[in-house]
Order: C-alpha cells, then sequence, then structure tokens
C-alpha cells in the first residue's frame, strides 16, 4: 500500500500541477451533457420519472465517456515522458502500480461527478422542482459508479499505453465490460431521485458494491500480465 499510495500523490500532484486531466473530463463531460440536453429537450413537460430517466442515462452516459478520457492519461504521461519502464521497476509488487494510477484517476474523476451529478439533474428538470432529494444516497451511487469506472479504464488503459491507436482501442475494450455499472447507476440514480431509497436502490448498489471490489482484486492480480503484454 505505501508503493501505491507514493504512485496515487505522485499522479495527483502532477494532476494538481497542470489540472490537463482535470479540465479534459470536466470540459468532455460538460460538452456530453449540453449536446444530451439540446437533443433531448430537457423536461419538455416530462413527468418526474421520465425526466430523472432521461436525467440518469445523460449524466451517466458523460461520466462514463469522461472516464475513458481521464484513465487514457493514467499511463500514458510516463509513456510520453519515455518513464514507463523506470515506473514498472518500482519496489514493491506490480498489482501496487495499478491502486496507485487507480486512485490517481479517482481524484480528478470524483471532482467532475461532483459537478456533472448535480448540473445534469438541473439540466434535465429532475431537480430544483420544490422537493428534496436524497443527496447522500445519491453521492453513494455517485462514488460507487465511478470507482467501477475507474477500475475499468484503468486497467485497460495500462493494456493499450503502447499501442498506436490507444484512443481509439481503450473505449472499445472498457465499455462492454462496464455496460454492468451504466445500468446499475443509471437505474439506481433514477429510483432515488424518483422515489428516494428502496429496495430496487439497494440491490444496485449492492452490486455495484461487489462489481467495484471483484473488479479491483482481479485488475491488481492481472495487472503483472497486462504490463508484460
Amino acid at each position: 500500500m505505501n508503493t501505491a499510495w507514493q504512485v496515487a500523490l505522485k499522479d495527483l500532484r502532477v494532476a494538481g500541477r497542470t489540472r490537463d486531466t482535470l479540465l479534459s473530463t470536466g470540459f468532455f463531460a460538460g460538452l456530453v451533457l449540453l449536446v444530451l440536453g439540446l437533443a433531448l429537450g430537457g423536461n419538455g413537460g416530462k413527468t418526474l420519472e421520465q425526466a430523472a430517466g432521461t436525467a440518469s442515462g445523460a449524466v451517466w452516459t458523460a461520466l462514463a465517456l469522461a472516464a475513458a478520457v481521464g484513465a487514457g492519461r493514467a499511463f500514458a504521461q510516463e509513456q510520453e515522458a519515455g518513464a514507463l519502464e523506470q515506473l514498472t521497476l518500482y519496489p514493491g509488487p506490480h498489482g501496487a502500480l495499478y491502486l496507485g494510477k487507480l486512485l490517481g484517476v479517482l481524484g480528478p474523476l470524483l471532482l467532475v461527478a461532483a459537478f456533472t451529478l448535480p448540473a445534469g439533474l438541473l439540466l434535465f428538470g429532475a431537480a430544483g422542482t420544490g422537493r428534496a432529494l436524497p443527496w447522500p444516497a445519491l453521492a453513494l451511487t455517485t462514488l460507487l459508479g465511478v470507482v467501477g469506472f475507474a477500475a475499468g479504464t484503468t486497467f485497460y488503459s495500462s493494456i493499450t499505453v503502447s499501442l498506436r491507436a490507444r484512443e481509439a482501442l481503450l473505449p472499445a475494450l472498457a465499455f462492454p465490460i462496464l455496460v454492468p455499472v451504466v445500468i446499475a447507476t443509471v437505474r439506481a440514480t433514477a429510483a432515488l431521485v424518483a422515489g428516494g431509497w428502496s429496495p430496487e436502490v439497494t440491490t444496485w448498489l449492492t452490486f455495484l458494491a461487489a462489481f467495484d471490489v471483484g473488479t479491483i482484486i482481479l485488475a491488481t492480480l492481472l495487472f503483472p500480465y497486462a504490463l508484460e503484454g
């Protein structure tokens, strides 16, 4: 874990100094929300359930695409600087490098999600109607969903970092694996916005937690083989 923290702190310091990852993911998520808002017409007289479903789909589509953009920089910055081989020689197990990169991706992505979720709910008329939303439950859903996105995209970023078409291959490889996360987060967010906490929300969040833990464990174990490939 010491190796993971050192790698994560290094990436977070670089992200805070340059802000390129935060700005690119934030701009991309905002652009996707704007395009979907114009295409779907915002609220447009929809019922609360319809607005909640549309808003949830738009928000998590934006965050899924932003995760691919952010994770694409996880290993690319070392590859571009010619330091990727030196990074793999860092003392400690290679799985710790994955955990450190995951934490480095997670920080900026959570900041983007903290803006994207309320902005999306307001844009599509699912918030600001005078009713209180369960923000703690929505924050938990967002955390679990973002962790799932970051875990999958960070692992596939290590596989595609040395490929010429990595920007195109990363989403193509990662998104099929992340379909369950998209479904679970959209359904849980829509249910929370429309009716608050319910057994359905509990089921979806339990699934998300299990997916996150399983993905992180499996990716940590497979990461050394991904580096060798």
